[in-house]
């Protein structure tokens, strides 16, 4: 759909959202999902966030009625998923592509949904082009690899041109080209305006697709922040300076946190300007001054430790 008619459908500056009020849910005395609030906004892409065990397929589940809150509330553009007359038109999801009958063809799979909620069967032919399945349409989907079933999924979602996308690792299987087509996809629609909510483990792809992030571990939130303030918000920033005089620089920096290494000094606490400026007053030379950004992976490694439940042992 092209943006002028998806912002015609949206009603004009309206924006559809997802939002979650309190949201806990519980298995016996475990508590996957922890009082979590968070409003997922249309125009950008939303990631999803965690560890293991934090609780976000839970939480997507519950966001499409498959299992329900044992407290607080989730509405998809102001009312429960289950109460949208034809929801696959109101929102598209992805959350486990092998989750499908592999007796059924893949065009079969998607005219049976295309059906049950008022599409046209025209409509299946047009997401099968979109994902490159056309070829295999009536192919059984039993013996599709990871990244087809992954395509497929994809399709599944796009069907009812839903104005929410939500996709549970969309990457999974997907060869270079494949990655770079869904990132490039989503980045798509969500320029035409829809919402789009996605959870991944891989930190570069959300690095190179996300605009706003959602972070919980534990069940709890951590952060709810755009991807530049996330990155901000890490220690692991520093300045790193290069000179033939290292030894005499370092006791001007005592207003940082310095480490020597081989070639080079990490500063944390102070900024370049400030080191090039002490540098300067004494006549020391500098090879390399720069300010060294963290990474989203290593932000996220970092804002999360503490909430990581399952952890391997490192030496």
């Amino acid at each position: 759909m092209p943006p002028d008619e998806v912002s015609s459908a949206l009603g004009g500056d309206a924006w559809i959202m997802i939002t979650a009020k309190n949201l806990t849910k519980r298995y016996g005395s475990t508590v996957a999902v922890d009082g979590l609030s968070f409003t997922v906004e249309s125009g950008q892409v939303t990631g999803f966030l965690g560890p293991n065990g934090a609780g976000k397929s839970t939480t997507m589940r519950m966001l499409l009625g498959l299992d329900h809150p044992s407290h607080g509330s989730v509405t998809i553009d102001g009312k429960p998923y289950t109460q949208h007359e034809h929801p696959l038109r109101k929102v598209g999801a992805l959350l486990d592509a092998k989750a499908v009958h592999g007796g059924r063809t893949a065009r079969n799979h998607l005219l049976c949904l295309a059906q049950s909620n008022g599409i046209p069967a025209s409509r299946v032919g047009e997401v099968l082009e979109l994902v490159g399945l056309s070829e295999v349409a009536r192919r059984r989907i039993g013996g599709f690899s990871l990244g087809m079933s992954q395509r497929l999924g994809i399709a599944a979602a796009m069907l009812g041109d839903p104005e929410i996308l939500m996709f549970d690792e969309p990457v999974n299987g997907l060869d270079p080209e494949g990655i770079l087509w869904i990132r490039t996809l989503m980045r798509d629609l969500a320029a035409e305006g829809r919402t789009v909510f996605v959870s991944s483990h891989l930190m570069s792809e959300m690095a190179q697709t996300a605009d706003h992030l959602i972070v919980v571990g534990r069940g709890k939130l951590i952060a709810d922040t755009s991807v530049q303030e996330f990155i901000g918000r890490s220690s692991q920033r520093y300045v790193r300076v290069s000179s033939p005089k290292l030894p005499d620089l370092v006791p001007l920096l005592a207003g940082g946190e310095v480490a020597m290494h081989d070639d080079h000094l990490r500063v944390l606490g102070m900024t370049a300007a400030e080191v090039g400026e002490a540098a300067a007053a004494r006549g020391l030379p500098l090879h390399e001054l720069r300010t060294v950004e963290p990474t989203l992976e290593a932000a996220y490694m970092e804002l999360t430790q503490e909430s990581t439940e399952f952890a391997a042992v490192t030496s």
